[in-house]
């Protein structure tokens, strides 16, 4: 179903958000945006929308196409993703989870070749839970001569070590239970990286509840979504596989020709498994086996 505009989808398009899972994919180009679909219905999506700009060509495979929601929308203006999630967050059932990505970004989890994101999400619940934290995991193509915008799918690369956390302070006072997470190529190559997109951490799962908002941070209004675990024990988080900074160095006149390669002694083929990124302890399975 086509959506022209954030204020249709938000007005025709409530059935899509009734019942969840539903994720939200901000489509900034086309690349990979059809195999990004494809990743988050085999997780068990019971729908995706697809915000996109008009000038993206772009049209969804016939066999998803029953799933998936297209919504025109410009996702590059200042704040316009958080202040799109709150109002699409405004409108959709407190019963329903939402996941928020961008194309060439894969949500993955403890256990998904086996378990689906339903499933993970009403274990997730019953902890009482109501948001996930997510790590972005930062992907790049090995050879960027065979490659020139920084993305493969079939031999991609992800920094094994080179991570460190630091805690979420606010007004002056440290945040109980938030921390902040830098590494990958944004930690690399930093110089070229505005500080405010270095950070991994994301609360890429959100159950809405009447006045949530999403802040120009991409944290939420509420302090306790921004944790990564309860007071008690730890809960499960997950990880987001993401091309999205190696395409933009790539993308970038001043990056493009100062950076030669992504490869450093620290990189290592990633296999698409949740086994790899728990045994790199980039994702926590909590009290989930």
């Amino acid at each position: 179903m086509n959506f022209n505009g954030l204020e249709d989808f938000l007005t025709r398009g409530r059935a899509v958000l009734a019942k969840g899972p539903v994720a939200l994919i901000f489509a900034e180009d086309g690349v990979e945006l059809t195999s990004t679909v494809a990743h988050h219905l085999k997780l068990g999506f019971r729908s995706v929308a697809v915000l996109k700009p008009e000038a993206v060509d772009w049209a969804p495979e016939a066999e998803t196409a029953a799933r998936l929601s297209v919504v025109t929308f410009d996702p590059f203006p200042r704040d316009a993703v958080p202040q799109a999630l709150t109002r699409i967050m405004a409108v959709t059932p407190e019963a329903t989870w939402l996941y928020w990505g961008y194309n060439a970004e894969y949500l993955l989890f403890p256990f998904c070749e086996t378990r689906t994101v339903g499933e993970m999400l009403a274990f997730h619940a019953e902890e009482r839970r109501q948001a996930m934290i997510a790590y972005v995991i930062d992907l790049y193509a090995p050879d960027l001569q065979a490659h020139p915008d920084g993305v493969t799918l079939g031999n991609a690369h992800f920094d094994r070590s080179g991570y460190y956390a630091a805690a979420r302070y606010r007004d002056g006072q440290p945040l109980d239970r938030q921390m902040e997470v830098f590494g990958g190529i944004r930690w690399r190559f930093e110089e070229h990286i505005p500080w405010k997109s270095r950070r991994l951490d994301r609360v890429a799962l959100i159950r809405p509840e009447k006045g949530l908002e999403m802040r120009p941070d991409f944290t939420l209004s509420e302090e306790e979504r921004n944790t990564i675990s309860c007071p008690w024990h730890n809960n499960l988080t997950a990880a987001v596989a993401s091309f999205r900074t190696a395409k933009a160095l790539r993308a970038n006149p001043g990056s493009k020709w100062a950076i030669g390669n992504f490869l450093w002694r620290g990189s290592e083929r990633f296999d698409w498994s949740s086994k790899q990124l728990l045994d790199a302890g980039m994702m926590e399975p909590g009290q989930w086996f």
